[in-house]
């Protein structure tokens, strides 16, 4: 594992339906976990350079954990074309897959939006992942009802970050969610801020700052 912490990589993974571009934050020679984040909604413009999605990368990236962040099928260099989540569920599994073949770490998968969802149906089946990060985790957008049934039986520890302005993702959509989820799980949500965390990354970031603090310890340890 490379010591130059925060030093970014750039490369293609083998998915499915042809190469995924992706970049990869380097971590710690020490770390004790490796992490993806999935980006939001391919046919509405979001990109692994989503501002969501590079703030989560900052914060997980600042414990010493390597984080990779990824195209879906379709979007910029990434080969393929949309599939209505099936085969970007599959991207995020490719990509988990990376993860841990690269550097045989317990894994953390977090995402934003539709990448949120994403990361969850990869990461709740995914015998290395110990934690789920849902950021702006949708229930209703475009025309596409997000189910989250995945998280009832799901035991990983979980935290789930929505503002309270969240126009996806109404505040009773968003407490059945979390109350249906199986413990360990915890709720963070900004009162005053949107979907997209605007004006509100900074508490975004110390939410999941504290989530993996305590989960995880101080420096990302935990015994697993």
């Amino acid at each position: 594992m490379s010591s130059s912490q925060g030093t970014i990589e750039s490369l293609f993974l083998e998915g499915e339906a042809g190469r995924l571009e992706a970049l990869l934050n380097h971590g710690a020679e020490d770390a004790r976990f490796a992490c993806l984040v999935c980006h939001p909604h391919p046919v509405f413009g979001g990109t692994m350079h989503n501002k969501v999605v590079y703030q989560a990368m900052k914060e997980l990236n600042s414990f010493g954990f390597p984080v990779l962040r990824f195209n879906f099928r379709g979007v910029e260099a990434s080969a393929g074309s949309y599939d209505d989540g099936r085969g970007e569920a599959a991207d995020a599994r490719v990509a988990l897959a990376y993860l841990a073949s690269r550097f045989g770490l317990p894994l953390l998968s977090a995402g934003f939006s539709f990448g949120a969802a994403m990361a969850m149906e990869a990461g709740a089946a995914h015998p290395g992942v110990r934690g789920l990060i849902l950021l702006g985790a949708p229930f209703y957008a475009g025309d596409r009802q997000y189910s989250y049934e995945t998280l009832r039986n799901c035991t990983l520890p979980k935290l789930l970050v929505s503002g309270g302005h969240d126009r996806f993702t109404a505040p009773e959509q968003l407490q059945q969610i979390f109350g249906e989820a199986a413990e360990p799980k915890q709720l963070v949500v900004l009162p005053e801020s949107d979907h997209f965390f605007n004006k509100h990354r900074e508490p975004m970031r110390k939410a999941i700052h504290g989530w993996v603090s305590e989960h995880l310890g101080p420096a990302g340890a935990a015994a697993v």
